[in-house]
């Protein structure tokens, strides 16, 4: 089936983050259904028009998908019938003059960093109340490496024991498109690291190789645990968003907030342009109007801009 040969060539030939490829499938499918009402195996891609893909997306406006959303499955289509049209499996493109739709742009949502620490203590006197309690060890892990190393939820799922250096305080991280990074690791939490790794294995003696950092249960943690771990975390907390992403943005925020260069955040976060990272110090700016606006009197005079 075309829609399997063009995930197949997303993970294995451009080596797609196996996430991103499912979102392409959940979107191409997802218009196979609706345009095919016999069923997706009646789906024939060479018969798409351009009206189809358009009537198709109005529909899922009036559901009220957002833009991004509308925005990200026509890029999924666009994607996926470049890819027959090369193939010669059709004979012209429905999604060549297909205009996408236009966002606005945003700040990152980002957790404040008196906030952040007061989290983390938190749970670390609740850590030295209850020390035996896995979960609660491990939700402390979760969210504090993310904060502490800027990473994206799947890099810290797939971080496995053998990436962990402790002599030198060094994770290698893999991120997206198989590309990998080397972090510095500060010496406390490399410690957090090393505690949680002994409860780990007194509670699951005989995991397999390679032995997966975080795990429930004895199995690899799942992105849902993660999310909830730092929705649980964050629940008190002013942030609009509290997930996973929203601490990979505090972690930029702090550092451009502390005098780290631009450079040094971009090689942190495994950004492939110093574009991507830029806008946070967007962020840091509003952060530095707003001081201004509480602390200087004459910010506060009606003509202030």
């Amino acid at each position: 089936m075309p829609i399997d040969d063009f995930i197949s060539y997303l993970r294995f030939e451009l080596n797609r983050a196996p996430l991103t490829a499912e979102a392409y499938e959940r979107d191409i499918r997802q218009f196979a259904e609706w345009v095919s009402p016999s069923g997706p195996e009646c789906f024939m891609p060479d018969d798409i028009t351009s009206s189809d893909i358009r009537a198709w997306l109005a529909e899922l406006s009036r559901e009220h998908n957002s833009p991004r959303t509308l925005r990200r499955k026509a890029q999924s289509l666009r994607a996926f019938f470049r890819f027959l049209l090369k193939g010669k499996i059709i004979s012209q493109n429905p999604t060549s003059d297909l205009q996408l739709p236009k966002l606005s742009k945003s700040l990152p949502d980002f957790v404040r960093t008196d906030e952040m620490e007061t989290i983390l203590c938190n749970e670390e006197s609740e850590l030295s109340e209850f020390p035996d309690n896995e979960k609660m060890a491990r939700n402390h892990l979760i969210v504090e490496m993310l904060y502490t190393l800027g990473l994206r939820r799947a890099e810290l799922i797939a971080i496995n024991d053998s990436d962990i250096t402790k002599d030198s305080c060094e994770i290698k991280v893999t991120g997206k498109r198989s590309k990998q990074r080397i972090v510095p690791v500060p010496q406390i939490l490399m410690e957090n690291i090393s505690a949680w790794q002994d409860m780990r294995d007194r509670l699951w003696p005989d995991m397999p190789n390679p032995k997966p950092l975080l795990v429930a249960k004895g199995r690899r943690i799942s992105p849902y645990q993660v999310y909830t771990a730092v929705k649980e975390a964050l629940s008190l907390s002013s942030a609009r968003k509290k997930s996973p992403h929203a601490l990979r943005h505090s972690f930029a925020t702090a550092m451009l907030n502390e005098g780290a260069d631009l450079n040094s955040v971009k090689e942190f976060l495994g950004h492939s342009s110093l574009s991507t990272t830029q806008i946070y110090t967007h962020i840091s700016f509003a952060e530095m109007k707003e001081a201004y606006s509480k602390a200087h009197p004459r910010s506060r005079k009606k003509d202030f801009r």
